[in-house]
């Protein structure tokens, strides 16, 4: 049984300061415009900025930004509800935490159970529980030759899990939006909040305003 931390990467190549997607974004918004040859050309970031604030958002969705993130089954079930994205995420059917390419244990996310009247406690039963279902999915799986797509329904929501999102611009804005709040579950509020303060370091124009 293996515990790991909740975590993200940014797979898409992001250029110095976002100038070549913001540089994309301008030449497609010129495009409504039809000011290919104005003379205003060459303040690439004032012009997207310009886009932003006028709520002229349609043009970043020509964009795409793609994320993995591990996390664990209850977060990834909230994340697969932004529909305007894509999504691949590690299969517990074809993927059998009994074979040694996997270590043969079950890694689990460490849990936030800050909440708690005794936090220590707290975490002795949620590891308890853990342990447990790492035994049963072990013993149907070794034992008893039951599949892995079947022996699945006994791993429990704190699994680990890997998903890979794609989505363009807009709809990461509007995701960061909603799980950043105050009152969101805290892992995805922690793991989105840290991702966006990357963001706007790497394409400060697009993610400035958002949260």
């Amino acid at each position: 049984m293996i515990f790991t931390e909740p975590s993200y990467e940014i797979m898409t190549q992001i250029s110095n300061g976002g100038e070549e997607e913001l540089r994309e974004i301008e030449a497609i918004a010129r495009t409504c415009y039809k000011s290919q040859n104005s003379e205003c050309i060459g303040d690439t970031a004032k012009f997207v900025d310009g886009l932003i604030r006028r709520g002229h958002l349609a043009m970043l969705e020509h964009s795409k930004l793609t994320v993995k993130f591990t996390c664990d089954r209850c977060i990834s079930h909230e994340i697969v509800r932004h529909r305007m994205a894509s999504f691949a995420q590690e299969s517990t059917r074809w993927c059998n935490y009994a074979k040694d390419r996997f270590g043969a244990e079950i890694t689990f996310i460490t849990p936030d159970l800050s909440d708690a009247d005794d936090p220590e406690q707290a975490r002795i039963h949620f590891d308890m529980a853990a342990k447990v279902c790492e035994s049963c999915y072990m013993y149907l799986v070794n034992d008893q030759h039951v599949s892995a797509q079947l022996a699945r329904r006994i791993l429990p929501h704190a699994l680990k899990t890997e998903i890979v999102v794609t989505a363009n611009y807009r709809e990461w804005m509007h995701i960061f939006e909603l799980r950043t709040k105050a009152d969101c579950d805290p892992q995805i509020r922690d793991l989105m909040t840290a991702l966006l303060n990357d963001l706007r370091e790497r394409l400060p124009i697009i993610f400035d305003r958002v949260g």
